[in-house]
């Protein structure tokens, strides 16, 4: 008989016991009575039977791999997000299948139908929407899943995100501080039906009124994309439009880099003229023609947070810790990293030369 013809029942016929008791003695030894265990180990020996470890697995649900959904590999975001899951997987024996959405929500569904095809323990997901019918369905096809960079709504899931409305406060609270008042301060935003754009440009406004400043005189302008071409375009608008600016706050570091580009390109020095501040903390912030005061993200531990809530959920659900799972959300602080975009000082203290 061919090993692969041969399963739990065939050994546990041969010794006299249930298909349980194999099952035990080959997962869980120290619970099967030391006659017994021999008994099924001959059995195992005498028909040469080698247990099919990926079936069980399948069986039993509990594969060590982990689904990683994002829209977009190429951005320097989800790739540092990447690097901390990746990383804190391994950490717990765990593999991580990356699938990337290219912003297709038809893909995303696709991934998650295969995560769930291969019994995947569970799925990490930056998702395209917050769209809670569109969280349900993707639910619906995977049992475990954290979402990144998105807060779930209370009771639905567990989530892990960065606090965005206090991100934007931090810019725009340092821009207030430090441009002595001279001027207008400009939002330079994406689409705000992205909810990071919408959470940033809210923080913006609360920094005018917790300053005593009415938040209408926050001067918005929508680029077309999130790219630096597009914040070239902006910046060359602010020129034009805007010369008297004090401060641009860029709710992305590449809006900021092109926004820098289309200032000088308009005649206006940064921080000479304006003073600039980004979003994201990327490693180009720092490489720029003029380093790029930003609001960093905790990026790599977002992703590390990630895998420990979504082995937290797992852990729970196979019994093995004491405490039933309860869904959390959890909120990671952002700070500024002030360069020379933005200085420290208020260029009203700054001596003439």
């Amino acid at each position: 008989m061919a090993k692969h013809d041969i399963g739990f029942a065939a050994v546990a016929r041969l010794a006299g016991v249930s298909n349980a008791t194999v099952s035990n003695t080959l997962n869980r030894p120290e619970i099967v009575a030391p006659a017994t265990r021999e008994r099924v180990l001959a059995a195992i020996a005498e028909l040469d039977f080698v247990p099919n470890r990926a079936a069980a697995t399948l069986r039993q649900g509990t594969n060590r791999l982990i689904g990683l959904v994002i829209p977009d590999i190429v951005n320097p975001f989800y790739s540092a997000i990447t690097r901390g899951v990746t990383e804190a997987a391994a950490e717990h024996g765990y593999t991580v299948a990356l699938c990337v959405s290219h912003d297709d929500p038809d893909l995303e569904l696709q991934h998650f139908e295969m995560l769930a095809e291969h019994r995947a323990a569970g799925a990490l997901v930056a998702p395209l929407t917050a769209d809670a019918s569109r969280l349900a369905q993707l639910r619906r096809v995977g049992s475990r899943l954290v979402l990144m960079d998105r807060t779930a709504p209370e009771g639905t899931g567990c989530s892990v995100a960065i606090d965005d409305v206090r991100g934007g406060e931090l810019a725009v609270a340092h821009l207030l501080a430090t441009t002595g008042g001279r001027g207008p301060i400009v939002l330079v935003n994406g689409d705000r039906a992205i909810p990071q754009c919408e959470d940033r440009r809210a923080g913006a406004r609360n920094a005018f009124v917790a300053a005593g400043i009415d938040s209408d005189e926050l001067v918005e302008v929508t680029a077309r994309e999130m790219t630096v071409d597009a914040g070239r375009e902006a910046g060359r608008g602010i020129a034009t439009r805007t010369p008297d600016a004090a401060g641009v706050f860029c709710t992305n570091d590449q809006l900021a880099l092109g926004v820098i580009r289309g200032l000088n390109d308009g005649g206006l020095d940064v921080p000479g003229d304006v003073s600039v501040v980004g979003y994201g903390d990327l490693p180009l912030a720092a490489d720029g023609r003029v380093p790029l005061t930003t609001v960093e993200q905790p990026k790599d531990e977002l992703g590390r947070v990630a895998v420990e809530i979504l082995l937290a959920e797992l852990l729970a659900e196979l019994g093995t810790d004491r405490s039933s799972h309860t869904h959390v959300a959890r909120t990671l602080e952002p700070r500024i990293v002030v360069r020379e975009s933005a200085p420290a000082t208020s260029r009203d203290s700054i001596p003439a030369s």
